[in-house]
């Protein structure tokens, strides 16, 4: 077989003709099926047909990914869903072709396989993966406004079962290796240090094949059993996505309560849903979104800094789970705090959190020995990474700057938590001020993606790199921001915040009706429910530093429930009781109010205070302040961010100097709001 006419594609021919075919797309750090790769693989098919060899094995050429999917950047050319509609039919056919292949054919996998990559390797009769902490598998498309178009719904669910593969799809969770085993997607395992390529063709010499679902998958393929399984998957799925925002999910499963047990009819619903909802503007909004991720990431690839260890200065709640998020992301930690019982209460949270994402015993007391409790501050010395977090006050933080610094490495990054303090009141201590940056985390630490990258005239270009690089490290988005009052996300949350305040205290709007009205608009949680979750402590500092005389009534208000030691959800009770980790709510409250209108006041200064932000150069551009709005606020992803909606309203002829209604006919993906609240690489 010839390879000479392929960019993408190698093949080569063993002296038993197992025939390895491996991706390696040209000019690009990962695998991802473009038109071009496609068209590749197209005439490879021809080859193997024209000339079958012993067996096929598909593998990557890529260090630590398989095949991501297919090339996102390409959905943009779909304008017409009939024209997108023939794309994946013509997709269908290839894929379909390859799984007609007369001779064994196995995948493996090494890394991350996703999306079309998985829909691929459903073509092949074996799956073989390495089970190591870089191996994810899944379908993530839901979040991208669609569901697995490539022949991924209709062979997972004759691969897995709908019960496995059905809430695959729904969810968007990346499986690591094992629980994809579980869930029927992989058929073997090798060790992390094991031979993979040996492994692979070990099963092609015994024609090894995968066993399926088993019995009881065929039981739910009768009519009966998909209306009831599907009426229950729309209530669970109801209950984490709203489908007027988000309705892929809800597409896939009527696709499957109608066609379930045929194979070619679900693919063929594939083309029809999948054609139409790829062409939404919802799904371009998440499309977007997408890009807006790689922006911000993009911003640590400026620096090749890595830090081993790191310390941290405040052992409350913020500080804590800061520290343990380092840990889970491979770091050595110091945690001080003035003693050690004020450090305690942090690491049982920590171990708490390890438990939920790390699998087995050993690994938990691994990361455990990883965080260590440091009163007198010795880490400072060694750390690669200091981060303050104690009290929201400048004198003491100052204080402290000015008692660090003589022990800081030379290649050391200084960061500071403060929430609004702006970093020339804190920098001016110090020899050497523009080492200084602000690292604002947000609560809760394991589940919000964004860190803001303070900085201001004093700060050298290297350390906001350095800063980026290692949000980069740590698994979460950098947003540099210019330092103000409130810098970014905080600045724009007090406005939105106060006016929430303002409904419930001046109007007598009842919480229920605020926070429904914000839902209904799009937000993942309304605002009188995050202030009791990111605590009312917190918040009156918040409002106390931004929001001005204006806010006289509501800082009163908020300061009574603080001294009656009402904080929100850490407390137990603010304004909700809270219960089990959930607010207790009285839904009659909502009746008689026009939830339209409410959002409508309510999302008037968020807007505002977003325009005058990019006014005054706080960050970049548009498109930053944008995805800082979506991963720091929340603000509703299927609408691509808040001035790219103002802009999009601004075009379809509404006057963009007013506060815009809410579009109840906006569509889009699945799971976004649950993707805040549990991370997607969990088993």
């Amino acid at each position: 077989m010839s390879e000479s006419q392929y960019r993408h594609w190698r093949l080569d021919t063993d002296i038993d003709r197992v025939c390895w075919l491996t991706l390696d797309r040209a000019d690009e750090r990962n695998n991802s099926l473009s038109t071009e790769v496609l068209a590749e693989l197209d005439l490879i098919v021809n080859e193997l047909e024209a000339e079958p060899p012993r067996g096929l094995v598909l593998q990557s050429g890529k260090r630590a990914s398989f095949i991501v999917g297919a090339d996102i950047r390409e959905f943009k050319d779909y304008s017409d869903p009939e024209q997108a509609a023939d794309s994946i039919r013509q997709v269908h056919r290839l894929f379909n072709r390859i799984e007609a292949l007369a001779f064994p054919k196995v995948v493996a996998i090494n890394g991350f396989c996703l999306g079309g990559g998985l829909e691929l390797a459903l073509c092949f009769d074996y799956r073989i993966a390495r089970d190591a902490d870089t191996t994810r598998i899944g379908f993530p498309e839901v979040k991208l406004g669609i569901y697995p178009g490539f022949g991924g719904s209709a062979r997972s669910i004759r691969q897995c079962g709908p019960m496995k593969s059905m809430p695959a799809m729904l969810s968007g969770r990346l499986l690591r290796a094992r629980a994809a085993r579980a869930a029927g997607f992989v058929d073997e395992l090798v060790g992390e240090h094991g031979e993979l390529r040996w492994a692979a063709r070990r099963a092609i010499l015994k024609g090894r094949k995968s066993r399926g679902p088993g019995r009881l998958a065929g039981a739910l393929d009768l009519p009966p059993a998909r209306r009831t399984l599907a009426g229950q998957m729309r209530k669970q799925t109801a209950a984490k996505a709203n489908q007027k925002h988000y309705p892929a999910p809800f597409e896939l499963i009527d696709a499957w309560e109608e066609h379930g047990n045929d194979t070619q009819a679900l693919m063929e619903e594939e083309a029809v849903r999948v054609g139409r909802l790829i062409t939404t503007d919802t799904s371009k909004n998440l499309q977007r979104v997408f890009g807006l991720t790689e922006r911000l990431k993009a911003y640590g690839k400026a620096s090749d800094f890595k830090a081993r260890r790191m310390h941290v200065i405040g052992a409350g709640v913020m500080g804590g789970d800061i520290a343990a998020w380092g840990v889970l992301q491979g770091l050595e930690v110091t945690l001080q705090d003035r003693e050690l019982k004020y450090i305690e209460p942090a690491l049982k949270r920590a171990k708490k959190l390890f438990k939920q994402r790390l699998r087995g015993p050993e690994l938990v007391a691994g990361a455990l020995s990883r965080l260590m409790p440091d009163v007198d501050g010795k880490g400072v010395r060694r750390a690669d990474v200091i981060i303050e977090a104690i009290f929201e006050n400048a004198e003491a933080k100052r204080a402290l700057f000015e008692t660090i610094e003589p022990q800081l490495q030379k290649h050391a990054i200084l960061a500071t938590n403060t929430s609004a303090i702006p970093l020339a009141e804190l920098s001016d201590v110090l020899k050497k001020p523009g080492r200084l940056i602000g690292l604002h985390f947000f609560n809760p630490v394991a589940k919000m993606p964004l860190v803001e990258v303070v900085h201001d005239e004093n700060t050298t270009q290297k350390q906001i790199a350095n800063g980026a690089a290692f949000c980069n490290q740590i698994n979460r988005f950098p947003l540099p921001v210019k330092s103000s009052p409130g810098f970014l996300v905080n600045r724009v949350l007090a406005p939105y915040m106060l006016k929430a305040f303002q409904m419930n205290l001046a109007d007598k709007v009842p919480p229920e009706a605020i926070d429904k009205a914000a839902t209904n608009f799009g937000m993942p949680m309304g605002p009188v429910e995050l202030a009791d979750v990111v605590g009312l402590d917190i918040g009156l500092q918040v409002v106390g530093s931004l929001g001005g005389e204006a806010a006289a009534s509501e800082r009163q208000t908020l300061q009574a429930l603080v001294d009656a030691g009402k904080l929100g959800k850490k407390s137990g009770e603010g304004f909700y009781r809270w219960e089990k980790g959930r607010p207790k709510k009285n839904d009659d409250a909502v009746e008689g109010h026009d939830l339209d209108a409410l959002a409508k006041d309510l999302m008037k200064p968020y807007f505002e205070e977003c325009r005058a932000c990019l006014g005054e150069q706080l960050v970049d551009d548009a498109d930053v302040l944008d995805a800082g709005m979506i991963f720091g606020t929340g603000f509703a992803p299927f609408r691509g961010g808040p001035l790219h909606y103002l802009r999009t309203l601004q075009d379809a002829g509404q006057h963009s100097t007013e506060t815009p209604e809410p579009d109840t006919a906006a569509t889009t993906s699945a799971d976004e709001q649950s993707a805040k609240k549990e991370d997607s690489t969990n088993d």
